[in-house]
């Protein structure tokens, strides 16, 4: 539901732009406004949701998440429209830590890199369907889409995890967190997700607004991008088993990094196609590394800890878009070569991690 209900708005783009008379940037400010929330909330949502119950706390976010999608299929106005996608970004951020923090509890750690693989295939398939069906419903009705996750949101919740509250848990605190480690990581994890890891954005806004693809076309093409990380999550779940985080890292950095500026070459929808798998292949086996390391680096706190990882991640994804996607009108290869050059910060930091060792306050 996370990615999902994050990319569905991508392909639809031109329609808000005329259903609201609202420039690009303001659009786009739709997109960008439901992760800041987020991002925020999830420094604590992980503690939070231990705290509470993984069962109760993901069933009431499914439950506020319909409610901001029908706030956002019945928006009158763009300022309507944004607020109720902040509050589904507010819902969203419960979610994900608590999942893979079950997950990390329930498989063995010899094989936790494939498992966190598959969980990876399964977010790419949600990322992938969101702007098909974005796209479908830009081509009919945009409002089409909400009423959808307002439908899935309700019947997810039916179903939620299991996890009763810990009554031994203590309340969210921040300071054990900043270990010199974590906010490195958290750092690396800001770059690549502002440029590589968030360069889909900028693919979907150059198939509609560059080479002119209707909303189901641009839609198929990041599909095409999901369902490559989605058929090689397990391989590079295997692959981070056996050469380990470090090394797999550093690899997946520079690859994602130096072919996040291809789709700019792209001059018809079959190569803007071809690109993005190549980068969504590169750019699932960073998520994955940063999902394990999220999951596995303190295990006291799994879901504290991953969350916070997690902030820096879509702050990245919030601020990429309003960087990027306005430098499209400036230069097509421009955007997408800054894009990728924020992915450098994040090589330099993956590739000076050790092996873990005990980690001291930031000062």
């Amino acid at each position: 539901m996370g990615p999902f209900g994050t990319v569905i708005m991508v392909p639809m783009f031109p329609e808000l732009r005329e259903e609201f008379d609202a420039s690009q940037s303001a659009v786009t400010l739709g997109y960008s406004l439901y992760l800041i929330p987020f991002a925020a909330l999830l420094l604590l949502s992980g503690t939070l949701g231990e705290r509470w119950g993984r069962r109760r706390t993901v069933r009431g976010t499914y439950l506020l998440y319909a409610a901001a999608s029908l706030g956002c299929a019945l928006a009158p106005t763009l300022e309507v429209f944004i607020a109720a996608r902040a509050v589904q970004g507010v819902a969203n951020a419960f979610i994900t830590p608590l999942l893979l923090a079950g997950l990390a509890e329930t498989v063995h750690p010899t094989r936790f890199g494939r498992q966190v693989g598959i969980y990876s295939s399964f977010q790419a398939l949600g990322g992938g369907l969101g702007p098909v069906l974005g796209g479908l419903a830009a081509d009919t009705d945009w409002r089409f889409a909400f009423f959808g996750t307002m439908v899935i949101s309700l019947a997810l919740a039916i179903a939620p995890p299991d996890g009763e509250p810990r009554v031994d848990a203590e309340a969210p605190r921040i300071k054990p967190l900043l270990t010199r480690r974590m906010v490195l990581l958290g750092i690396a994890f800001f770059f690549g997700a502002a440029g590589p890891l968030g360069i889909s954005v900028v693919i979907g806004a150059a198939a509609r607004d560059v080479l002119e693809l209707d909303g189901t076309t641009a839609g198929l093409v990041l599909f095409c991008g999901a369902m490559t990380a989605l058929l090689l999550g397990p391989l590079w779940g295997g692959v981070l088993d056996r050469y380990g985080t470090r090394r797999v890292g550093t690899v997946a950095a520079i690859a994602a990094t130096f072919t996040a500026a291809l789709p700019s070459l792209a001059d018809t929808a079959w190569t803007l196609g071809i690109f993005t798998v190549l980068v969504s292949a590169m750019v699932g086996l960073l998520v994955i590394v940063f999902q394990a390391l999220g999951a596995s680096i303190m295990p006291e706190n799994r879901g504290g800890a991953l969350s916070f990882l997690l902030a820096f991640r879509f702050v990245g994804h919030a601020v990429g878009p309003i960087l990027l996607i306005p430098l499209l009108d400036w230069s097509v290869r421009g955007a997408f070569l800054i894009g990728a050059a924020l992915g450098l910060v994040t090589i330099a930091v993956v590739a000076s991690l050790r092996p873990a060792v005990q980690d001291s306050p930031v000062e």
